[in-house]
């Protein structure tokens, strides 16, 4: 017999991370990011963590944003400089991991190869995974 609330509960989680990676890309989605949701759990109490993998196109930037938590990843592959706000820039490549301290504006410039990521945020329940961040 097929479970209606599995189906509804796992349609609903999927139209979920679905509007939540869409929130995520905010404008930067006009500039070729693609979004693959991996996970949305529900913790700790009032939280979320949400699980992507992101990919930019070569010589791209991704767009200066926040998010309300933190923002921490693994690269992939390529290449790419992340410019946190109040820190000297960062230089990534495939194997290094970052992390962006909640609500500070940041950017990601990728180099000739582009870059994949696999990214995990933290987000507030009722609070959008990314804001634009005025320059």
């Amino acid at each position: 017999m097929l479970d209606t609330n599995f189906l509804k509960n796992g349609l609903l989680k999927t139209l979920l991370v679905g509007a939540a990676i869409t929130a995520c890309a905010g404008a930067a989605s006009a500039q070729g990011i693609k979004r693959t949701p991996l996970q949305d759990v529900k913790y700790p109490a009032g939280h979320r963590i949400v699980t992507v993998v992101a990919e930019l196109g070569p010589n791209q930037l991704a767009g200066r944003h926040t998010h309300p938590g933190v923002d921490t990843g693994y690269v992939l592959d390529g290449d790419a400089t992340l410019i946190v706000e109040g820190q000297p820039d960062k230089a990534l490549k495939a194997g290094d991991s970052y992390a962006v301290p909640a609500g500070i504006p940041h950017d990601v410039k990728t180099g000739d190869k582009g870059l994949k990521i696999m990214a995990v945020y933290v987000v507030e329940d009722g609070k959008p995974l990314a804001t634009p961040a005025p320059k």
